[in-house]
Parts: C-alpha cells; structure tokens; sequence
C-alpha cells in the first residue's frame, strides 16, 4: 500500500508538468478556474508539486504522508462533485481516500492516535 499511496502521486504529479496521461485541466471544476488569479496551467502545475511531495511523504514518512493523501484525494473528489462532471472520477477517489486511511491506521504500528 506504501508504494501504491507513494508512487501514484508521484507519478500523476509528474504528469501535470508531460500531459503524457491527460490533459490535468480538464477536470478542474469551471468554477474554480474562474477564481483563480493564475492561468489553469500555473494551477495544475501546483498541484503536481502538491501530489509529488505527497506520495514522498507517504514513501517516507506514510504515518504522515496517507493522511495528506487521503486529505487531498477528498478535496479532488469535492471539487469533481462539486462541478458536475466526473463524477466516476470523484466516486474512485473517495474509494481511494478510504485506502488511504487504511494505510495511515496500519502506519500507527499498534499506537493509538
């Protein structure tokens, strides 16, 4: 779970400089692009500076790191539902924030948190 949560991120960070997967911006909710001060690249490139540092916390520290993650995930899943569209997208994400958490439990190592 450790390098699925990590190298994700990672790479769908990554990606949001190549466009190799997709094209990032289009599920970025017309809303939100409207209110923002910068130009929806700049944005998606801050995201995927966000993502990366993530899936390198959840490599390193996954105690940590699974908690931003699944914080994040929930975020991308509100802003899809929020807009209307993707809506399969946000459903995955939330499945995959739940992931997530699972991984930030089992990092505990038996602490209670």
């Amino acid at each position: 779970m450790r390098l699925t949560y990590g190298l994700v991120p990672i790479v769908a960070g990554l990606d949001k400089f190549t466009h190799l997967l997709t094209d990032w911006s289009a599920y970025l909710n017309p809303a939100l692009v409207h209110a923002l001060p910068f130009s929806a690249g700049t944005f998606m490139h801050l995201v995927g500076l966000i993502e990366i540092v993530a899936g390198v916390l959840v490599l390193f520290r996954p105690r940590i790191g699974a908690w931003v993650v699944m914080a994040w995930l929930l975020a991308v899943a509100a802003s899809l539902l929020a807009s209307g569209h993707y809506l399969d997208v946000a459903v995955r994400d939330v499945v995959m924030a739940i992931g997530a958490w699972a991984l930030a439990r089992l990092s505990t190592g038996g602490q209670h948190s």
